[in-house]
């Protein structure tokens, strides 16, 4: 009896992760709601008070105001809330290839042809052919090989805009940016998250990835797709436990 509670209890911890998918069947999958993201929480709650610039004297005649949104004014991000685009453009690709080979052979060889005569006194009495002249003959031959290669290969390339969430004490900025695009049944999403210096963003308010400290970039998926080309529980467990 308690067998079976155990089986049963074995199978329904398996299923219970299925279970909780059952609802997304005949479903699209739902978008990440915005509302309670970093994003927005960093767009709506005002960031520390920062040392401002004094004043300049502007001519009522000049075009240039002295704003941000004026025709010279300098539009990158900088302050809790603002938007820059991250550039991602990953080429990158690797080769490596190994060669060993070992080799090595040994000979020995021990006799007592004579030790007080006693060598020929146990011939007498050994098998016809044997002989303690040579007592003891030894070889040995070992040898290996081995070649070992890899070979890689990436490409990507993306945009994708990033909100300010924190500016730190040095002055460098905290981004976080997710981006989801769904297609019928099937949703990719990218999120970046890092650290960047102000100094790094272009004045297309623009920064590329390689110069983001930190950064964590996932591109990935969920949705019909994914699903089908994950192994199933049952089989994920057994490559776990299973010795062979």
């Amino acid at each position: 009896m308690i067998r079976y509670a155990l089986i049963t209890l074995c199978v329904g911890a398996m299923t219970l992760p299925a279970c909780g998918r059952l609802k997304d069947v005949g479903q699209a999958p739902e978008l990440t709601p915005v509302e309670s993201s970093a994003e927005v929480t960093a767009m709506r709650s005002p960031g520390l008070p920062r040392f401002l610039e004094p004043e300049r004297t502007v001519d009522q005649a000049s075009l240039w105001t002295g704003q941000r949104g004026s025709l010279l004014g300098n539009r990158r991000a900088e302050t809790r809330g603002d938007i820059v685009t991250v550039v991602i453009e990953i080429d990158d690709s690797a080769e490596f290839q190994n060669t060993s080979e070992r080799s090595r052979s040994g000979s020995e060889n021990m006799g007592v042809p004579q030790f007080f005569g006693i060598p020929q006194r146990i011939d007498k009495s050994l098998p016809e052919g044997a002989s303690m002249a040579d007592a003891v003959s030894a070889n040995s031959s070992s040898a290996s090989a081995g070649d070992g290669s890899v070979r890689r290969n990436e490409q990507l390339t993306l945009r994708v805009a990033a909100t300010v969430t924190d500016v730190l004490s040095n002055g460098a900025l905290a981004i976080e940016g997710r981006q989801e695009v769904r297609v019928n049944f099937e949703v990719r999403e990218l999120i970046v998250t890092g650290f960047v210096r102000p100094e790094d963003i272009s004045r297309q308010n623009q920064v590329n990835y390689d110069k983001i400290a930190a950064a964590r970039i996932s591109y990935g998926g969920r949705g019909q797709i994914t699903d089908v080309q994950q192994p199933r529980y049952g089989q994920q467990v057994a490559d776990i436990l299973l010795p062979f």
